[in-house]
């Protein structure tokens, strides 16, 4: 699958390139500037924890189990339109089917 990106030609990178040597305001980093970095984390710990993603700890009694199976994408498609939940959606679908089994 081809990228959805392009490249830029060489006469727009060289005003890109241009445009970063004029901006006052957001110079190009130097290696000194890379040699002088420090983590996020290191200089602003509150604004790093205030933005830290939670994360779900571990199940207290896993009852469900990680497997792959191959579904016709219309399939997919449907159980996905119907909005978030619908793995558990269509965990109770299988279900209802092999109870009527």
């Amino acid at each position: 699958m081809a990228p959805k990106y392009r490249l830029p030609t060489a006469e727009e990178e060289a005003a890109i390139q241009r445009g970063i040597a004029e901006d006052p305001d957001n110079p190009e980093w130097t290696d000194a500037d890379f040699a002088a970095a420090r983590p996020a984390v290191e200089v602003v710990p509150a604004v790093v924890a205030a933005h830290a993603r939670r994360k779900r700890g571990p199940q207290k009694a896993p009852t469900k189990l990680l497997v792959s199976i191959r579904l016709d994408r219309d399939v997919v498609d449907r159980l996905r339109a119907t909005g978030d939940g619908w793995q558990s959606r269509a965990n109770d679908l299988l279900r209802q089917a092999l109870l009527d089994t």
